[in-house]
């Protein structure tokens, strides 16, 4: 939940310090509308587009995060909590439409993620409960209730899909696509924005973003943020169809007896996600590129470069947790540091 003093602090900073997010200087040709969905601000910028086209796209534009919203949310009445409800009952369930996509492609993606990225552990969602983090009793599940969860182990290949029938052959699974719907929303955005012959846009939500075209006469500059400080720690120009996404533990996250505990979740542990700070990676597809940041965040420092190349990832920088930046080398030809950075990196070898 977005309290007022939140909201402000998130307008204040967006387009400045949120994950992966636009430093551009404000243009004359300039379209723009903010959005509240997904938990997060969507900001939609077109650049050199006729002034009342522009209006009419931004309008179509947000009706649609506010249908992809109400369709795809895990927290409230929704076709896919109708159709979690069916799931587990092991029965097979028409699926609706709007969600037949994501289940087709987050299988084929969570495969590539060896599993790191699974939307089907709702249920342990539910247990770690960041929706509550700001609550003054707010604490960890027990570890009783993990182990629990753990001996189900819910994961997309429990799920048999044959047309749009589907159905569940283990009772723990339920489907939350936190990790995945915001990057698949933006690819129909542009999508939508491609339709219509708009050459020139940018859709970042809550700092991870994909553009199209350019800035005029120059790319977008893309700042990353900081994992421990105010600011950006390094930045980037983003070329033509590329999606720029970041997981980071400061996201969301609760303090409990001096410990963090962040939404970042790991499906074979059951708790956090430990080694890494955050995430950042380039993509084509936002979609891939949302799923990746999780599953090389969950992987962490030992074993981000075997996920990455197994999801078809070329260009990642992950910061762990001792600060030490690791980076692939097609991304280190592309980031530009803050400051001189070089006795804390490390570079891999090629994906």
């Amino acid at each position: 939940m977005f309290t007022a003093k939140k909201l402000t602090s998130l307008l204040l900073l967006f387009g400045l310090v949120l994950g992966s997010t636009s430093c551009t200087e404000e243009p004359a040709q300039e379209a723009r509308r903010t959005i509240l969905k997904f938990g997060t601000l969507i900001e939609v910028t077109l650049y050199d587009v006729e002034p009342a086209l522009a209006q009419q796209v931004l309008d179509q534009l947000e009706a649609n995060f506010n249908q992809y919203h109400a369709d795809w949310t895990s927290w409230q009445d929704s076709p896919l909590t109708r159709l979690n409800k069916k799931l587990v009952t092991g029965e097979a369930a028409e699926v609706p439409p709007s969600i037949l996509p994501l289940i087709e492609q987050s299988q084929i993606l969570s495969q590539r993620s060896q599993g790191l990225f699974n939307p089907g552990i709702n249920q342990l969602i539910r247990l770690w409960q960041m929706h509550r983090r700001d609550d003054p009793d707010i604490h960890p599940p027990t570890p009783q209730a993990i182990d629990e969860w753990l001996q189900k182990k819910p994961g997309m290949d429990d799920l048999i899909l044959e047309g749009s029938q589907l159905r569940s052959q283990n009772a723990a699974l339920e489907l939350n696509f936190g990790a995945f719907a915001k990057g698949y929303a933006i690819d129909l955005g542009l999508d939508y924005l491609e339709s219509l012959g708009i050459k020139n846009a940018v859709i970042n939500a809550g700092g991870d973003l994909s553009v199209r075209g350019r800035h005029g006469d120059r790319a977008w500059k893309i700042g990353i943020r900081h994992p421990r400080q105010e600011g950006i720690i390094a930045w980037l120009e983003a070329q033509d169809h590329e999606s720029i996404f970041t997981s980071g533990d400061y996201e969301r996250f609760y303090l409990y007896e001096g410990r963090r505990y962040h939404h970042i979740l790991d499906p074979r542990t059951g708790y956090p996600a430990e080694g890494a700070t955050s995430v950042t990676v380039i993509h084509a597809d936002a979609g891939t590129a949302d799923a990746a940041a999780t599953a090389l965040f969950v992987a962490g420092p030992e074993q981000w470069q075997a996920i990455a190349r197994s999801m078809g990832i070329e260009h990642v920088m992950l910061i762990d947790v001792e600060g030490v930046i690791h980076m692939s080398p097609k991304m280190a030809q592309r980031i530009h540091f803050t400051e001189d950075r070089t006795d804390h990196i490390v570079i891999s070898e090629s994906l």
